[in-house]
């Protein structure tokens, strides 16, 4: 496993250097909620589309 710290530094690297500490902020973001996605996923914490579906019902229009 990567260390978080090598893995934020890539991260910063492949950032544009006129980012804001914003842009920084939000890709460790995206990339944590990903890493947790899998991880549930892997550990069998899904959901089935239906599922899904219904929980999301409010904000779905058919």
């Amino acid at each position: 496993m990567v260390a978080v710290k090598q893995e934020v530094q890539k991260i910063i690297q492949n950032l544009p250097d006129d980012c804001t500490y914003e842009d920084i902020q939000y890709h460790l973001y995206v990339v944590k909620k990903i890493k947790k996605g899998i991880n549930r996923a892997e550990n069998g914490e899904v959901s089935l589309h239906q599922e899904a579906k219904k929980r999301m019902s409010k904000w779905l229009s058919d």
